[in-house]
């Protein structure tokens, strides 16, 4: 089965196999966000994910 690219650009695969993405809403409109938001919104997100929805998306990747 062929790995879903536009989900593997969307996330980075840890060392130790987390799956690590950006937080979304991120791209426009952030200007009138406070500056707290706007920090959080800077973090990265840990992602949950069953072993079926991985196996789909991201066969061979190691997570």
């Amino acid at each position: 089965m062929k790995t879903n690219k536009s989900f593997t650009k969307r996330i980075r695969v840890t060392k130790n196999g987390k799956l690590v993405a950006r937080k979304v809403g991120q791209n426009h409109f952030n200007a009138k966000e406070n500056a707290s938001t706007k920090g959080r919104k800077r973090r990265t997100v840990t992602i949950q994910l069953s072993n079926k929805v991985k196996a789909r998306f991201l066969p061979g990747s190691g997570a």
